[in-house]
């Protein structure tokens, strides 16, 4: 597996430890006000190879998660867009909520291989420990492999740190990967030994397609991608897929997302997409989809919740703006 780098290790270790994983993102100040953490006093030196200039995708949506891995730009990015839109902290919670659900439900229909493309900074409830706590709550020794893939810096590094210190490296790993290169992740993937390219795998991509993959030309060539990886899958596997929508939302959400967009396309790393429905579902292409079939978050086998994902709710599901579905492989 591996390793976080020195320079890596001890950005991270330096890492204000006042700022917990599992905070509100709300810390009280000396006078005992409240403070948004984007008022933290300093960040460490980051990770070889990151981008302070611009706010990160992955870093901000860590921020939404209450995660440590953001540094000021991010937070202030993500104060900003908070401002206009407050459920958006939500809407990302019960993404991760998502990721629990068909983790766990994929899990008891004996998935034992897990490719998490996208899998940004680790945060609660990641794969390889929703998919053990579903195996010993069934009474099971807990044996699912999970490859995790990104192409940020800090989340692989933040990763990498995680599977170090509580990991096991016969199970579970991370690489450095990029989307738009199917065929290279995917040998990247198998080459960890982890995953039996001749059995089911269950391949995630959950909040990661509205967010834009350009090709040289600045084309966007994740639906592309997606279509190799269908090909590349061995029968019986599943593609989970969850992605942003404005089509049959609250006309508040419509006009919030618009804003959304704009502020990303225009300060971010990452432009984002907003497909609709029918374009969202179309990317399982000849998948048979599972039920419920395609939802909002919310709505996707919300019985699945395990016992440790942070509750969430909404006073309508198609608040959550974010389209859900998991197909499996004939």
């Amino acid at each position: 597996m591996p390793v976080t780098t020195a320079q890596q290790q001890a950005a991270l270790d330096e890492r204000d430890p006042t700022y917990s994983l599992t905070s509100e993102n709300i810390p009280e100040g000396d006078d005992g006000e409240a403070r948004p953490v984007s008022e933290r006093k300093s960040d460490p030196v980051p990770p070889e190879g990151v981008d302070l200039n611009r706010p990160s995708v992955a870093r901000v949506y860590d921020y939404y998660l209450g995660g440590t891995a953001n540094w000021a730009v991010d937070r202030d990015f993500g104060d900003r867009v908070l401002a206009k839109f407050p459920l958006l902290r939500n809407i990302a919670l019960a993404n991760r909520q998502l990721l629990n659900r068909v983790v766990r439900h994929l899990t008891k229909r004996g998935v034992r291989q897990f490719l998490d493309i996208g899998a940004g900074v680790p945060t609660a409830g990641n794969t390889h420990q929703v998919a053990d706590e579903a195996q010993r709550e069934a009474g099971a020794t807990p044996d699912v492999r999970v490859v995790y893939v990104d192409n940020d810096p800090v989340a692989v590094a933040h990763a990498n740190m995680l599977l170090n210190q509580e990991g096991d490296a016969s199970r579970q790993t991370v690489v450095a990967g990029d989307l738009r290169n199917p065929d290279e992740l995917w040998r990247q993937a198998i080459d960890t030994q982890l995953l039996d390219p001749n059995e089911p795998v269950a391949l995630l991509l959950i909040a990661v397609l509205h967010v834009h993959q350009p090709d040289r030309y600045g084309n966007d060539i994740g639906p592309e991608s997606v279509a190799r990886f269908r090909d590349l899958l061995p029968r019986g596997s599943y593609l989970a897929i969850s992605h942003v929508t404005d089509e049959g939302v609250p006309e508040a959400s419509s006009k919030n997302l618009a804003e959304l967009k704009r502020m990303y396309d225009e300060s971010s790393s990452s432009n984002v997409i907003l497909r609709t429905r029918e374009q969202i579902s179309t990317l399982l292409d000849d998948f048979e989809v599972i039920d419920p079939g395609w939802v909002w978050t919310p709505d996707w086998h919300p019985e699945e919740t395990g016992p440790t994902a942070r509750p969430v709710s909404f006073d309508s599901s198609n608040e959550a703006v974010v389209w859900a579905g998991v197909g499996q492989k004939p």
